[in-house]
């Protein structure tokens, strides 16, 4: 459905270490840093590009947004959730059943260094 996801950082350094941090956790490595204002993480089935703003002015969040990473399982869920924390996110859900999503979802939800919203979820056995 979509080639790439670009969001915004402020500051690329702590926006890395978060991606890196919370990322890694699903299995997901940062291919690197690809010019002066963008990092990229890729799988075979879509890319996440992290950058400064071009236009130089003060990078914000999408104000309802939210960009959903899968996990394999519970424990992947809550990895990505305590490791997101760590370096630097902020708590927008803690990791447990989502009794409102389809199926039998388990998911947890992280706030980046500028505020956008990311996810990662499962579903659990029957």
């Amino acid at each position: 459905m979509f080639t790439h996801i670009c969001i915004s950082a402020q500051d690329l350094a702590a926006s890395k270490k978060f991606y890196d941090a919370a990322l890694g956790a699903l299995g997901v490595a940062s291919v690197g840093q690809i010019n002066d204002r963008t990092c990229l993480y890729a799988t075979e089935t879509g890319k996440l590009l992290v950058m400064t703003p071009a236009d130089g002015n003060t990078a914000t969040f999408a104000n309802g947004g939210t960009i959903g990473f899968e996990a394999k399982d519970a424990a992947t869920v809550d990895a990505f959730h305590a490791a997101g924390v760590a370096a630097g996110g902020t708590d927008e859900g803690a990791p447990g059943p989502r009794p409102n999503a389809p199926g039998n979802a388990y998911g947890a939800y992280l706030r980046d260094p500028v505020g956008n919203k990311i996810c990662a979820f499962c579903q659990l056995p029957g």
